[in-house]
């Protein structure tokens, strides 16, 4: 009996756990709707954005603004890293693969710095040796433009005061809802080769350079566009990073129901086999009693 006692037990167990992650699957469902048509309103305007940036860097040739040169400041060179994760675990690969990403870059550029969006990323990096500058929170709301400019305003102004020198934006891109990648991009300094390049791949075929006249001047309307720029592309990243969390969850949860209720069925099996044996030995007592009295 006391092993039918604990088989019941981990049952009532399973079943509660079957129940949370059911109604954590259906919540992710829901997020991952609104979020993918988030997605689908937003993507065509700030891909629109990319592409007028280079149209406008390529044809304002050689331009004196700190978003473009850095001098080489040898040793007190850093690379400001934004790392975007989630506020809550229980979705899958999702973090793991952004840390991998993180090590990887952070072994690759001069004097890593991390400024980390999400409460998940920060739990892991501040165990970790690298420098951890800033960490934003929103509690895994669907992103806002508010959110971004909040974070743009911070980087701009700590890259012109000089705390780093290079910025990159580490974020899960959401190629289909069963591939999920990390991807990193480099925000500053501008550099129209690289943006060339993202853009071909993107669109499979070179873009063609178009030459402008700046008024008042190149630099003052760089110094205005630069910005908006950065909270599109910010936006951007925050938006598809939360649909691929939602993603990854909804999966993760999906397959700990199928766990639990495999684990579920292999109990029941146990529990009909150890009570079917409970009841098989107390009608075998019953008949030797009677046996025993009869005679």
């Amino acid at each position: 009996m006391a092993n039918l006692r604990d088989v019941r037990l981990r049952m009532r167990a399973i079943r509660q756990t079957l129940q949370v992650t059911k109604a954590m699957n259906l919540i992710s469902t829901a997020k991952l709707r609104k979020g993918r048509r988030l997605l689908e309103d937003t993507e065509m305007y700030f891909n629109r954005i990319e592409k007028s940036m280079f149209d406008i860097l390529s044809g304002a040739g050689r331009v004196k603004s700190v978003f473009f040169d850095r001098p080489d400041r040898d040793n007190q060179y850093h690379t400001a890293i934004v790392v975007i994760t989630s506020d809550k675990g229980l979705a899958g690969g999702f973090n793991a693969n952004i840390f991998r990403q993180v090590s990887t870059l952070c072994g690759n550029v001069k004097n890593p710095i991390l400024i980390l969006i999400g409460v998940i990323g920060y739990r892991y990096f501040i165990h970790s040796p690298y420098v951890i500058l800033e960490n934003f929170s929103f509690r895994s709301q669907i992103p806002t433009v508010e959110n971004a400019r909040e974070i743009t305003d911070y980087l701009i102004s700590q890259y012109v005061w000089g705390m780093f020198d290079e910025v990159h934006i580490v974020y899960t891109h959401m190629y289909s809802t069963i591939k999920l990648l990390p991807t990193v991009r480099r925000l500053l300094p501008l550099n129209v080769d690289l943006l060339q390049q993202e853009l071909s791949e993107r669109e499979g075929q070179k873009r063609v350079e178009l030459h402008f006249e700046f008024l008042p001047s190149a630099e003052e309307v760089f110094d205005a566009l630069v910005p908006i720029y950065i909270k599109g592309e910010i936006y951007g990243s925050l938006v598809e990073s939360y649909v691929a969390e939602q993603s990854a969850r909804m999966a993760a949860m999906d397959e700990a129901s199928k766990s639990a209720e495999d684990m579920l069925a292999g109990l029941q099996i146990n529990y009909n086999r150890v009570r079917q044996a409970g009841i098989t030995q107390e009608m075998s007592e019953i008949v030797g009693g009677a046996a025993a009295l009869s005679e």
